[in-house]
C-alpha cells in the first residue's frame, strides 16, 4: 500500500488548491452552507436539549470530523481537511444560530444578518457592507484559525487527538465569545 509522503507532496500545489478553496468559499461556499442548515431544527434543539447541551453536541460534532482527519496522518489529512473544514464551519453556523435564537427568541434569520453575525466573531468589521472582501476575510480567519494547527494532524492517533480537541475547544470558545457578547 503506497500512503502519501512528505516528499510526494507538492506543498506548492496544496497552498494554491487551499487558496482557491477560501475564495470560492467566500464567494458562494457560506451562504450554501447557511441555507443547509434548517433554522427550525435549531430551535427545536434548544428548546429540547437547553443551550449548552446543544452548543456541546455542535462541538463533539466539530470534534469527530477532527479527530477522523487527524488520526490517519498525511493520507487522511489530504482528503479529510475540507470536509473537516466544511464540518466545523456548519458547526459554528448552528451555533451561532442557535445563541441568536436563545438571546432573540427568533430562529429565522437572514443570511445578511446571519453573516454580520459571524463577521463579528471573528473580528472582521461588521460595520462594512456584505461583500465578497469580507467573506474572504471571514474565510481566512476562520480557516487560518484552524489550518496553523493543520500541521499537528500529520502524526497518526495524536494528530486525531489534537484535529479532535483543537475543533471541540474552537466551537466551545467561539461559544462563550457569542454569549459573552450577547448577541
Amino acid at each position: 500500500m503506497n500512503l502519501p509522503s512528505f516528499s510526494r507532496v507538492n506543498f506548492k500545489k496544496v497552498k494554491t488548491d487551499v487558496r482557491a478553496g477560501f475564495k470560492n468559499l467566500a464567494t458562494g461556499g457560506f451562504k450554501q452552507i447557511f441555507n443547509q442548515i434548517d433554522q427550525l431544527n435549531i430551535k427545536k434543539g434548544v428548546d429540547t436539549m437547553g443551550i449548552d447541551k446543544f452548543i456541546n453536541q455542535c462541538a463533539l460534532l466539530a470534534a469527530g470530523s477532527g479527530l477522523i482527519t487527524g488520526i490517519g496522518g498525511v493520507g487522511t489529512m489530504l482528503v479529510g481537511t475540507p470536509l473537516d473544514v466544511i464540518n466545523i464551519i456548519t458547526q459554528q453556523f448552528r451555533v451561532t444560530l442557535a445563541i441568536s435564537y436563545h438571546n432573540t427568541g427568533k430562529y429565522k434569520i437572514s443570511f445578511e444578518d446571519f453573516f454580520k453575525i459571524v463577521a463579528s466573531s471573528v473580528k472582521a468589521d461588521a460595520k462594512l457592507a456584505i461583500s465578497k472582501n469580507i467573506m474572504e476575510e471571514v474565510a481566512e480567519k476562520i480557516l487560518m484559525s484552524l489550518g496553523s494547527r493543520a500541521s499537528r494532524r500529520l502524526i497518526p492517533v495524536a494528530g486525531g487527538v489534537i484535529g479532535g480537541t483543537i475543533n471541540y475547544l474552537f466551537i466551545k470558545g467561539l461559544a462563550k465569545e457569542l454569549r459573552e457578547k450577547g448577541i
